[in-house]
């Protein structure tokens, strides 16, 4: 029965994308992608639906039994709705490079030891969008918040030789302990490796700072703009790295204030107009210009994104009789 057939091709994708297919399971779906197009559009949609469901749920970190049991009930529920598979909402946009899986053919892999497979697939891309915030979690366990306009990229075999993503902009990571396969976070200026730690790293390419806080574990640093021995974190220090000379700092600090973005909240600490304006052009959607004579006045408070207006957050900071503001052109413009 085709029915059959394609539950069996269910349970195939769901090994391979787990982790748990064998080289001779691996052989067979391969083969059967291979027979038509429409079998390859099928597996497409099916690892579609996968990625879909393990990035939207956030109980979803790979498990191979609860897994296909969200697998199979987003599959039921697209055949029932007729429509097309369940895409991520807005706030969480999920591109996968060229393609995933086995929506091309032939197949790429090789094999290298214990019947595992080493996955060669094009590279997965998650971000998150100005004026939102994405959580997702790897495939190895880790939990992962992007703050808005933020992206990380890594490979489809992340867990199983390495694991190693590329981020953009700012993230917040609890990872996974593994004392086997470290876990790495690049970024064009400054590299971090751990094994299982909480950590807070921002670097914006627009950013003249990287910025990383510690709360739990220890941390590496790898400097990649000047020749300098690694830096290591304890918990509740913090690095900063001038991005124009490479000079790296650490300093002791509060760390649980770095990540309050999570909780939907902006937190500014004495920090420099000039800063300020780029994360509220980033939690709001917005373009905001601030005069030379501002640019590092410093202000500190606390505002919910969720409930307030960018003009709520504006009112507020001109109270203090530090600055004023007004609307024009499609841009808000601070000035004295």
């Amino acid at each position: 029965m085709k029915t059959e057939k394609n539950n069996d091709i269910d349970l195939l994708i769901t090994q391979y994308l787990s982790g748990k297919l064998d080289k001779e399971a691996f052989a067979q779906l391969k083969d059967w992608a291979s027979e038509s197009e429409e079998n390859r559009i099928y597996v497409k949609n099916k690892v579609e639906i996968w990625f879909s469901s393990c990035i939207a749920d956030e109980t979803c970190v790979f498990d191979k039994d609860k897994a296909f049991e969200l697998f199979q009930k987003r599959i039921n529920k697209a055949k029932r709705s007729d429509e097309q598979m369940r895409r991520l909402s807005w706030k969480t946009w999920v591109r996968v490079a060229a393609v995933i899986l086995i929506m091309l053919l032939p197949f790429a892999g090789y094999w290298q030891g214990k019947e595992s497979v080493k996955q060669t697939f094009a590279d997965i891309v998650v971000e998150a969008p100005l004026g939102a915030r994405t959580k997702l979690y790897l495939p190895d366990g880790t939990l992962v918040w992007l703050n808005a306009g933020s992206k990380i990229v890594y490979s489809q075999g992340f867990g199983v030789d390495d694991r190693r993503l590329k981020m953009e902009g700012e993230g917040y990571f609890e990872v996974t302990r593994n004392p086997d396969i470290p876990f790495e976070v690049k970024t064009k200026e400054v590299n971090l490796k751990v094994l299982g730690t909480k950590f807070n790293f921002r670097n914006y390419p627009d950013d003249d700072e990287a910025i990383v806080n510690l709360m739990e574990g220890k941390v590496a640093l790898h400097n990649e703009i000047k020749c300098m021995p690694e830096l290591y974190l304890k918990p509740d220090e913090k690095m900063v790295m001038n991005k124009a000379t490479g000079e790296m700092k650490k300093t002791s600090t509060k760390a649980k204030r770095s990540n309050t973005w999570i909780n939907d909240e902006l937190f500014f600490d004495e920090l420099p107009l000039k800063h300020i304006a780029k994360r509220l052009m980033r939690s709001y959607g917005v373009e905001i210009i601030v005069a030379d004579s501002l640019q590092d006045k410093r202000f500190y408070g606390v505002f919910k994104v969720q409930g307030n207006t960018i003009k709520d957050v504006l009112d507020a900071m001109a109270s203090t009789n530090q600055m004023k503001y007004r609307y024009e052109n499609g841009k808000y413009i601070l000035y004295r």
